[in-house]
């Protein structure tokens, strides 16, 4: 069986975040959604629950951070081409994100990102298949 991911994120406001991630392509599963929390859904064995920050407070004793003043992570996803890099950061832009820092061109690797409406950080990768030397 293959592994699967569950990245869990606190939201301020759960139906404005699922507008946001909705007019970026994602999609949600309603069998694991509810009025705490939602399921969207990355790939086949990738997800992530965005919980409001009352819900999410009740799985950690410790304070839940501001991601717009603190970094608590960065989810890194990989993307098929250059192309879908800026097209997601730009439908990031048109929803309501920002861009923390300019593209990344390293030939063979290409990066760039957005932060979402409550500050979490999301890097977009694109890698060739191999380096080139």
């Amino acid at each position: 069986m293959a592994r699967q991911i569950y990245v869990n994120l606190s939201v301020k406001n759960l139906e404005r975040s699922k507008v946001f991630f909705s007019d970026l392509g994602f999609t949600f599963d309603p069998d694991y959604s509810n009025d705490v929390a939602v399921c969207m859904i990355i790939s086949e064995n990738i997800y992530v629950i965005l919980l409001t920050e009352p819900f999410f407070a009740t799985f950690t004793a410790k304070p839940i951070c501001d991601a717009k003043s603190s970094t608590e992570v960065l989810v890194c996803l990989s993307c098929d081409s250059r192309t879908e890099v800026d097209k997601l950061v730009e439908k990031a832009l048109i929803a309501g994100g920002t861009t923390p820092r300019k593209p990344q061109d390293h030939g063979f690797m290409y990066g760039h990102g957005f932060e979402d409406i409550d500050g979490h950080i999301w890097e977009l990768i694109y890698m060739e298949t191999s380096p080139k030397t």
